[in-house]
């Protein structure tokens, strides 16, 4: 989880004006001003001006519209590092798509600490992601989580960040609320053309032990603070949350709710509790953001990988029927049970992939209008299950891989505002999804099949997902 180790930055200087001074002197100044500690950095490399502009964006944000499209997260790899063709080639591609919508966290998942002492900003790993979106054209998403040790009552200072899963998972206290509404702030005004922000991430932090139910309160009342602060700065800022985990039950755990249900299971009541408290209190939301996977906290399967997706649909309507049917995000979304190490590569990227489509044709059926990939990408090597593409650190790196043809593909096809068609088909194994102009089509089977889609006859390999033109 997270970057492990620590950067700590580049030296940023500024000469605001020397005016008069000719060539030698000013050489002899600028080297003076590199060798003497301060002139707005700390001694230890941290600049202090954490909230002036980063980088030049691709272009002049309009008022931001709140449905961004089918896009993916980056995870602690990506490729803004690496060779660079490597980069250069996943770049390229992805602006060539048209770009695609991008999640970056502020801690941890590739980004540094971002204020390791109150006042004191590292963003130098940050900067690079959010201008890799820029570079790709995407548009950039932020989610704000985690937060600094300081303010979960760890330890300040650079060098003392705790990366451990637990410490990632630990939300900021009471006290430091207002404080990480600043540290948002200062995020927003650093990089202006990022209008869409996420307020925290799956509730971390957020369990209350003492009542066994999440601590929605103490949530609600964090996002309302980040919400009213992110106005302040711009009112066109876009902010969303709650990122709560749908979690799905067996339906006959005693924590199964009766008001959603179907084969695939139930929903935990308390989660129910937890989204329809934030949704009664919250100051306000642009979009909604829930996560989730399609089997169930158990890691089952109900009643198989394929009908099991029908969980994202159905979710996927009831959080629009509770929210007056504001855009929907799934910030991620998961069909494939992880391991004791959260890897997913149990299945063939065939099956993994043909699951995916399943999956994200049944968030679309239920009206998400976003959702986010979780990338595994990895940091070295030429193998990556479930990757977008192959790791960047060679130079023939950053290779695309069947997930990402899967994914630029169903982002282009069904963007947001792109009306469904009704579309025939034969057999109840093939699933389908369509428009005036495409049928994406899958084989939910480890064999060959035949099927009469839109009223042709078409032969389908296993697992096969395959695009028709109408």
């Amino acid at each position: 989880m997270g970057r492990h180790g620590w950067n700590s930055g580049a030296r940023r200087w500024r000469l605001t004006a020397l005016l008069g001074v000719g060539a030698a002197a000013l050489a002899l100044v600028v080297t003076l001003l590199n060798t003497l500690p301060g002139n707005g950095v700390d001694t230890d490399g941290t600049s202090r001006d954490g909230d002036r502009p980063h980088g030049t964006p691709t272009a002049t944000p309009d008022a931001a519209n709140p449905e961004v499209g089918w896009g993916f997260t980056h995870t602690q790899h990506s490729a803004d590092e690496g060779a660079a063709a490597a980069v250069r080639r996943v770049e390229g591609r992805l602006a060539d798509a048209g770009g695609l919508p991008q999640i970056q966290h502020i801690m941890g998942w590739g980004a540094d600490n971002p204020e390791p002492v109150e006042g004191r900003y590292d963003f130098e790993a940050m900067d690079r992601r959010i201008d890799f979106v820029r570079a790709s054209g995407g548009t950039p998403v932020v989610t704000l989580c985690c937060a600094p040790d300081w303010m979960k009552g760890g330890k300040a200072g650079v060098g003392n960040t705790d990366w451990s899963q637990a410490a990632l998972e630990t939300a900021p206290d009471p006290e430091h609320f207002e404080d990480f509404a600043a540290l948002a702030v200062t995020v927003a005004k650093r990089y202006p053309d990022v209008r869409h922000f996420i307020v925290w991430n799956e509730f971390k932090g957020f369990w209350n032990d003492a009542e066994a139910r999440w601590d929605y309160e103490g949530y609600t009342e964090l996002y309302n603070l980040v919400h009213k602060a992110l106005k302040k700065v711009n009112p066109d800022i876009m902010v969303g949350g709650p990122y709560l985990v749908m979690d799905s039950v067996d339906p006959r755990a005693e924590e199964a709710s009766t008001a959603l249900k179907g084969p695939w299971g139930a929903m935990d009541r308390r989660t129910v509790e937890a989204f329809e408290y934030w949704n009664e209190h919250k100051a306000g939301a642009d979009f909604v953001v829930v996560d989730g996977s399609s089997y169930t906290r158990d890691d089952e399967l109900l009643p198989d990988e394929f009908t099991a997706t029908d969980k994202f649909t159905a979710v996927s309507r009831w959080v629009r029927g509770q929210t007056g049917d504001l855009p929907l995000w799934w910030a991620e979304y998961y069909v494939e049970p992880a391991d004791g190490n959260d890897d997913r590569k149990d299945w063939s990227e065939a099956r993994r992939v043909a699951v995916q489509a399943a999956g994200m044709m049944a968030l679309a059926k239920g009206g998400a209008t976003s959702a986010f990939y979780w990338n595994p990408e990895e940091e070295k090597g030429s193998e990556c299950a479930g990757c977008l593409w192959t790791p960047t650190d060679s130079a023939d790196g950053g290779a695309k891989l069947p997930m990402y043809d899967l994914l630029s593909r169903f982002g282009e096809e069904f963007r947001p505002g792109t009306a469904h068609r009704s579309v025939s088909v034969d057999r109840p194994d093939v699933r389908v999804l369509a428009t005036d102009q495409v049928v994406l089509a899958v084989n939910t089977l480890d064999r060959q099949t035949s099927a009469k889609i839109d009223g042709k006859k078409v032969e389908l390999q296993a697992y096969e997902v395959r695009w028709l033109e109408r």
